[in-house]
């Protein structure tokens, strides 16, 4: 069984510059398939079927909380704006899920008070999504050749850190980008509104998941990283995997009907869960993508080792 070769720390030396000179002297195609092979090394697709289980684990209760803010707030327009960034986000099966997990709010909320499933809602998700992203520091520093992570304290504050910020960050790039159709038509306003609305929504959203991605960057790994403008790169590879990841999702579960057909009454659990798995996947290419970046300037050119072999 092999591990990564680890990435000498640089301490934030590294720049925006330095990385495009790397790339330029490394190649495309030979920096994307090492770091593939780091990727696989660290074992990348088991940490992104891990990550995958905690993100469905808090995207369900998110979404009672949402409804529960909503009710809190008597905004019924906020719930369907809600609802229609589930149909364009998560089509088929996968939608049908979260529409249930949005049902199960508004009855929370009516049965209750909105205050109260805000309030459950709210925490669970906050600690499933902590326990996501300790997954994502644990994913992270095996893509940089660290096996040891943080003190446990450390990591699951660091982790609750990553949440409220990065978190939040990658749910407004979301709903942005695919849910600023329903945004607008809940807003209303004129022509020019949705002109400005249609062309800002995409370099906003896309700002924040960069900025998303690339806070997790930079915090995750238990090591000293290169400066934002360094990780930018990285993090565009995953916001860029991302898209095309769902693009693909989107375009298998609208174009045939062996999704539902397969997994029966599961697809919408099933999908979910491949939804997840994917996103965590870009996340981790993206991830390996700047590690091995910042190995191959450091002068190490070998992805993975043999255990006996680390001395």
């Amino acid at each position: 069984m092999t591990t990564c070769t680890t990435v000498p720390e640089t301490r934030g030396e590294l720049e925006g510059d330095h990385a495009i000179e790397t790339l330029r002297e490394t190649g495309r195609r030979r920096l994307a398939l090492d770091s593939f092979q780091r990727f696989r090394a660290a074992d990348g697709f088991s940490h992104s079927r891990a990550l995958a289980f905690q993100l469905t684990l808090a995207l369900l209760p998110a979404l009672i909380a949402v409804v529960g803010l909503a009710s809190a707030l008597e905004q019924e327009t906020f719930r369907r704006v809600v609802q229609d960034t589930i149909n364009a986000l998560a089509p088929g099966a996968v939608g049908d899920i979260l529409t249930e997990a949005l049902k199960q709010g508004s009855s929370s909320a009516a049965r209750e008070s909105g205050e109260t499933a805000l309030t459950a809602g709210g925490i669970a998700a906050l600690l499933a999504g902590t326990t996501a992203m300790a997954q994502v520091q644990r994913g992270a520093n095996r893509i940089y050749g660290i096996e040891r992570d943080r003190p446990t304290p450390f990591k699951y504050l660091t982790a609750l850190i990553l949440t409220i910020s990065a978190g939040l960050l990658g749910l407004l790039s979301a709903v942005l980008l695919v849910g600023g159709a329903a945004i607008r038509e809940a807003i209303g306003g004129g022509a020019t509104f949705d002109v400005v609305w249609a062309i800002a929504r995409w370099p906003l959203g896309l700002a924040f998941a960069v900025g998303s991605i690339g806070l997790l960057f930079e915090v995750s790994p238990s090591r000293n990283q290169p400066e934002w403008s360094w990780l930018a790169f990285g993090a565009g590879v995953s916001t860029v995997l991302w898209l095309i990841f769902m693009g693909i999702f989107v375009v298998y579960v609208k174009a045939t009907d062996s999704f539902g057909a397969t997994y029966g009454p599961l697809a919408g659990t099933i999908g979910v869960l491949l939804w997840s798995f994917l996103t965590a996947v870009a996340l981790f290419l993206g991830l390996a993508f700047a590690a091995q970046l910042e190995a191959i300037r450091a002068g190490v050119t070998e992805t993975s080792v043999e255990p006996r072999d680390r001395g």
